[in-house]
């Protein structure tokens, strides 16, 4: 057996059919498919019973401990070389093992992951959530696109291949919530093994099905980010701190707009009702209605930017007004918990490992 595919599963049967159906359409076939139920209260039994003929495949259930733990748990009741880590929610392309395997033919290596993108079928704001998470603009290209912002690739659990003996070496993943696939990608670079990018070998991520949600998952994504500053000195790079400097960035804009809103009602008052100071009324009128401009006008260059782009990659401009609000949810959610953990760990000089969202690590 050359491929383990693993696949941690909580409460999302609908999407567990969409994964299995495209694996059954492979064109390679040397794999085996192990879901593991993490302390479903909707379990995908039945859903799995009608693929057990279609493919090579096994289901276990266990307590609910987290997506990381419970790759390792389906990593121990597998048989693979290599192991290959899914989210539930990803869809398959028929040639993705047939991608990895040339890539490994072409070039061994001990790691890898893939890039994710947008199927047609995705909802709108799905797929300007895909945006957000992998255009060069948001930061994205950290994530496994072409352009690289680090010189380093990262796998990301939802679509990541290790070497079964590397996996074993290192332990698996440790028992962080949040980030564990970064402190498993981390560890490798550390054993000198080798990893990299395989670019054709993607896969449809769904992600988040709402902002809210998406919110939750970048927040907490930035509180991990110092998490693992604290597990791995010397791991945080510029390009981690570019969303909190967005943030605040975004912030002291807000409060300018605010400045300027204050100086145009109380010159606009002033001007109308000030008797002789009428005329210097309406020059602080003007006045402050040129800081408002100023303030807005950094947040609507991006904005455009952003429209644009996206309304052209996704041929829609309705995507392009939704991946506006998805980017700045996307790096404001992202600083926010990045800033937050930040002053708690390292200014207040909190030890343990933060967390927020406790009960929806897989949301």
């Amino acid at each position: 057996m050359k491929y383990s595919i693993i696949v941690p599963v909580y409460n999302r049967p609908d999407e567990v059919d969409e994964l299995l159906q495209s694996l059954t359409e492979q064109s390679f076939k040397d794999m085996e498919v192990i879901i593991v139920e993490d302390g479903s209260s909707q379990p995908c039994d039945n859903v799995v019973h009608r693929y057990a003929s279609k493919l090579p495949l096994r289901y276990y259930t266990k307590e609910n401990s987290g997506p990381g733990q419970t790759r390792n748990f389906g990593a121990e009741h597998s048989q693979g070389e290599f192991l290959i880590f899914l989210d539930s929610d990803c869809v398959l392309p028929p040639d993705f093992l047939k991608e990895v395997d040339a890539e490994l033919g072409r070039k061994e290596c001990d790691a890898w992951g893939g890039p994710d993108r947008a199927h047609e079928n995705f909802t709108p704001v799905q797929k300007a959530i895909s945006y957000s998470m992998t255009s060069f603009i948001t930061t994205g290209g950290i994530r496994g696109g072409k352009k690289q912002m680090d010189k380093k690739f990262y796998p990301r659990s939802f679509n990541m291949g290790i070497r079964r003996s590397l996996y074993r070496q290192l332990g698996g993943f440790s028992s962080m919530r949040f980030g564990e696939d970064i402190d498993l990608s981390l560890r490798i670079y550390k054993s000198e093994a080798s990893c990299r990018l395989f670019p054709e070998a993607w896969v449809w991520h769904k992600r988040r099905t709402d902002f809210k949600k998406f919110f939750k998952q970048v927040h907490n994504s930035g509180i991990a980010r110092i998490n693992l500053m604290k597990r791995h000195p010397g791991s945080l790079k510029l390009v981690h701190l570019l969303p909190a400097v967005f943030t605040i960035g975004v912030f002291l804009c807000l409060l300018l707009f605010l400045v300027g809103l204050f100086f145009t009602g109380i010159g606009l008052y002033t001007g109308f009702f000030g008797g002789t100071g009428c005329n210097m009324g309406l020059i602080v009128a003007y006045l402050g209605a040129a800081i408002m401009l100023l303030a807005l006008l950094p947040l609507l260059l991006f904005s455009l930017i952003v429209f644009i782009d996206s309304s052209i990659r996704n041929k829609s401009v309705k995507i392009g007004f939704l991946s506006i609000w998805a980017s700045f949810i996307q790096l404001v959610g992202y600083g926010t918990g990045f800033i937050r953990a930040w002053w708690l760990r390292c200014v207040r000089g909190r030890n343990e490992d933060l967390q927020a969202f406790k009960e929806n690590f897989y949301e």
